[in-house]
C-alpha cells in the first residue's frame, strides 16, 4: 500500500539517511550514519555562496563502534558539507559519548555531550535512529536471535528490551501473546464497558 496521491506540489528539498551495520573482526560492531541534504534548485547562502540544484548543503557521516552490550567504545563523526563555518568543528564534542549506552541513559547522555550549542544539530538527529540500527545489527545474528527464544527467557529476567517499546510488541498484543505467553497481559475492558 502507498501513500495517497498528494495535492499539487514542486520539489524542493530532498534528505537522505542511512544506517548501516558492521561485525568487526575484533568482536566489535560499528554502525555507520549518513545524512545529506540537497535541493533541485539552487539557492544562495551569506556566507557560503551559490549552492547549486543537487550539491549538498549537508553531507555528514558517522560510525559508533559499541559492544555487544550496546556500550559506545569509539565515535568518530565528519562533515563533509555544512552551511556555516562552526559546523566543522563539533567532531570532538560526540567523543563524550564514549562509554555511553545506547540501551540505558542513551537520551540523557545525548543531551549531556552534544545537546544546544555543543553539538551539530544534524548529527545529533542520527543517534536516536542509530541506537535503533544498532539493534537490528545485533538481534540480527542467529546467536542473538537464539538469546531472545521464548524457551530460552527467564520469566523472572527483566523485561526484554523490545516488549512495550511499540505497538507491534505490546504485552497486550498478538506477538507478545505468542512468542512471549510468559509476558503477555490481557488487555482490560474500558470502564463502563
Amino acid at each position: 500500500m502507498s501513500l495517497s496521491t498528494p495535492a499539487a506540489r514542486r520539489h524542493i528539498h530532498s534528505r537522505r539517511i542511512a544506517f548501516q551495520g558492521y561485525e568487526r573482526e575484533d568482536g566489535l560492531y560499528d554502525i555507520e550514519a549518513t545524512i545529506v541534504d540537497d535541493k533541485p534548485i539552487a539557492v544562495e547562502f551569506p556566507k557560503r555562496g551559490r549552492i547549486e540544484a543537487g550539491v549538498p548543503l549537508h553531507d555528514m557521516q558517522m560510525r559508533v563502534t559499541i559492544d555487544a552490550h550496546y556500550t559506545v567504545r569509539d565515535i568518530e563523526v565528519n562533515t563533509d558539507a555544512a552551511p556555516q563555518a562552526p559546523c566543522y568543528t563539533v567532531a570532538e564534542a560526540y567523543k563524550a559519548l564514549i562509554g555511553a549506552n545506547l540501551a540505558r541513559g542513551f537520551r540523557r547522555a545525548v543531551e549531556a555531550a552534544v545537546g544546544g550549542t555543543r553539538g551539530c544539530t544534524h548529527l545529533r538527529e542520527l543517534l536516536m535512529p542509530l541506537a535503533s540500527a544498532a539493534f537490528q545489527t545485533l538481534s540480527g545474528k542467529p546467536e542473538n536471535m537464539r538469546r531472545f527464544a521464548p524457551a530460552e527467557i527467564d520469566p523472572d529476567a527483566p523485561l526484554p528490551f523490545f516488549i512495550d517499546a511499540c505497538k507491534a510488541w505490546s504485552r497486550e498484543g498478538e506477538a507478545v501473546r505468542e512468542f512471549y505467553p510468559m509476558y503477555y497481559r490481557k488487555r482490560e475492558a474500558p470502564e463502563g464497558a
